[in-house]
């Protein structure tokens, strides 16, 4: 028999299933770890990335610019050399160089070529840009002295947007520059030997800036090139695809080998564990990465080439190159998994995406950003594959237009990347550390 006035001990209602979230929201360390891991991230990112690109003008150092003096006039009266062996010695001495905030001789590094050789260096993307001085330079100026000269003297900027449309723009603004500063010092030269009154009106009036600067393209690519930004987006695809493929491989095997709940919208489950060690895991996942990347690389240039039309030539070998890249990308991410395990997606992206997009390059010259970009350049992933990619894709696949380097690179990058991951692997064999199933608390 009940009795009415004895306690009464009701089981706990549930209004759902465990902890209340307004309860949890007050726990200060559950906001600790979030709170500082994603404050740094930003601030980190922010740093980095417009750290690169915020003033490429201030930054910029030793761009490899061309002069070609191919001026075969006589020298002015009383002088010893032609005007165009003048201006050339005056750009080489970096005294005409400069950018609109004024002259700066570290700006460019000015390279004296023949008309051949600055040819090779543009077609394989050893120069930005050249300057040319034509071979009647000389008598083109001395016939302005005379009556009735109406024809201005030419110099010629070649540029190269096989480089990039920022880089090519640079080299551009610093050869203009050049010619117009040398344009104005030949017509003080002029002025002061009297050219002004013995000449014409008209020729008068042309004396303070004799020389007229035309620009042409000095290697030119394709029209579906991206102003020759394609290739950057290209190997950002590749580099991606390798990033993405790796970390969406590892996710889908621990899940089949029930190390990893799998969740679905309101679906969860969890497969049976299966015992397997580290290194075999990891040579696992390092297997289907391989396979997977044929499909993920043939898929890229089917959408890039055959759907949207980018300008390409050696189809076959951009095809084992772009294959090769990813899965160097992708066998690295593997190993940096395995051997940092949760935070192995957080180093991985700062290794081949946070540091290697402002470092690549690709799309502002590594001589436009602040050295420590321009150390990384000299490892970072993306920027070697870059490198692959436009020496592919706008320079006829020349080993000195970086791909020789990049192949290098991969096979260095691959090499390093299986060993650092399996050398991880077997360690925590040895030493027991396997992995467990997390089990929910009691």
């Amino acid at each position: 028999m009940d009795d009415d006035n004895a306690p009464r001990h009701d089981a706990p209602r549930h209004t759902g299933t465990g902890a209340r979230a307004s309860v949890l929201l007050r726990r200060p360390k559950l906001w600790l770890v979030p709170t500082v891991l994603t404050g740094l991230l930003a601030l980190l990112l922010s740093l980095l990335y417009m750290g690169g690109i915020i003033s490429p003008n201030r930054d910029l150092r030793d761009l490899p610019l061309a002069i070609v003096n191919a001026d075969q006039g006589e020298p002015p009266p009383g002088q010893k050399q032609n005007l165009g062996t003048q201006v050339a010695r005056t750009v080489l001495s970096g005294t005409s160089t400069g950018t609109s905030s004024g002259t700066s001789s570290d700006k460019a590094d000015w390279r004296e070529l023949t008309r051949a050789e600055a040819r090779d260096e543009l077609d394989s993307g050893k120069i930005y840009g050249a300057l040319l001085i034509p071979a009647n330079f000389s008598d083109s100026v001395a016939a302005l002295t005379t009556t009735g000269a109406k024809e201005r003297p030419t110099m010629t900027v070649l540029t190269n947007p096989g480089m990039g449309s920022l880089g090519s723009s640079l080299a551009s603004k610093i050869t203009t520059a050049a010619a117009q500063q040398s344009s104005q010092a030949i017509g003080k030269q002029l002025t002061a030997a009297g050219a002004d009154k013995k000449a014409g009106a008209t020729a008068g009036l042309l004396l303070s800036d004799p020389v007229a600067v035309t620009t042409q393209v000095g290697h030119p690519i394709g029209e579906n090139s991206g102003l020759g930004l394609s290739a950057f987006y290209y190997t950002l695809l590749l580099v991606l695809a390798g990033f993405l493929g790796a970390n969406l491989i590892g996710m889908g095997v621990d899940t089949a080998l029930g190390y990893a709940d799998s969740e679905i919208g309101p679906w969860h489950t969890r497969r049976p564990t299966v015992p397997i060690s580290r290194t075999q895991t990891l040579l696992l996942k390092m297997a289907m990465t391989a396979g997977i990347t044929v499909l993920t690389t043939t898929l890229v240039m089917l959408a890039t080439i055959t759907i949207l039309g980018m300008d390409a030539t050696h189809l076959p070998l951009l095809w084992i190159f772009s294959y090769c890249a990813s899965l160097a990308v992708g066998l690295g991410v593997q190993a940096i998994n395995a051997a940092f395990g949760g935070i192995g997606q957080l180093v991985s992206m700062f290794v081949f995406i946070v540091l290697g997009l402002p470092s690549s390059g690709a799309t502002i010259p590594l001589e436009a950003v602040p050295g420590f970009y321009r150390f990384l350049g000299i490892f970072e992933p993306m920027r070697q594959l870059s490198g692959g990619v436009r020496a592919i894709l706008f320079f006829d696949a020349r080993a000195d237009a970086g791909l020789g380097r990049a192949w290098i690179m991969i096979a260095v990058g691959s090499v390093v990347a299986v060993a650092f991951g399996f050398a991880m692997t077997r360690y925590y064999d040895r030493k027991g550390l396997h992995r467990m199933t997390p089990q929910p608390s009691p």
